[in-house]
């Protein structure tokens, strides 16, 4: 099945890029600017098809990459009440306007999107990297660069982790939102604008 993007911008970008590259077929929308997601299926080719942000929504893998400020305007246009069964990245980084971190009330910022998808199996991944980074090749000559994500079912971890690798990433599954959540969290995690690389051979380590 195809993998739906809500976002057309930066990260939409780059994820479709890497996607395309991995095989996957991919579907994009932008609500906000319908011809930049059609721009982008011209300019990338076959197995990227724009969309309406609501049939982008209806994929069994559904990525959320709009700006935190737009990302309920997002939820909103995908006219799903009930987001059952769906895996839904969340690439977001809570910042407002001017780049000011968000009042999150002390949640961590995957708390309050999974509050905005209810039955979806939220996972975070892709929001610690620049989108530069995202959209370039994976594999360097040093090693390939590591994804981090979290999420609360193992199972979508698991097949959000497997799509990673297949894109040519290394995949590191921090476990449950609450603390990998805040690990990722940009600002104020740790792990946020890190940029590993995982030597060959290291995959050990990771099992």
């Amino acid at each position: 099945m195809p993998i739906g993007i809500i976002g057309a911008g930066a990260v939409g970008q780059a994820l479709a890029v890497r996607f395309l590259a991995a095989g996957e077929r991919v579907v994009v929308s932008d609500s906000r600017d319908p011809q930049r997601s059609r721009a982008l299926a011209d300019a990338l080719g076959p197995g990227l098809t724009a969309a309406t942000v609501e049939e982008a929504a209806v994929e069994e893998i559904v990525v959320l990459a709009v700006p935190w400020r737009r990302l309920r305007e997002a939820v909103r246009a995908a006219e799903s009440s009930d987001w059952q069964e769906r895996i839904v990245v969340d690439t977001t980084n809570p910042l407002g306007p001017g780049h000011t971190p968000a009042e999150l009330g002390g949640r961590p910022s995957s708390e309050v999107v999974a509050g905005l998808l209810p039955g979806a199996r939220l996972v975070k991944a892709f929001n610690t990297l620049p989108p530069a980074l995202l959209g370039a090749d994976p594999r360097t000559p040093a090693g390939r660069r590591v994804i981090f994500l979290s999420g609360d079912h193992p199972g979508a971890n698991g097949r959000i982790a497997g799509l990673v690798r297949r894109a040519g990433w290394a995949a590191v599954d921090l476990g449950p939102l609450a603390g990998g959540g805040r690990l990722q969290q940009f600002p104020g995690g740790p792990l946020a604008t890190l940029e590993l690389i995982l030597r060959p051979g290291a995959e050990a380590l990771l099992s």
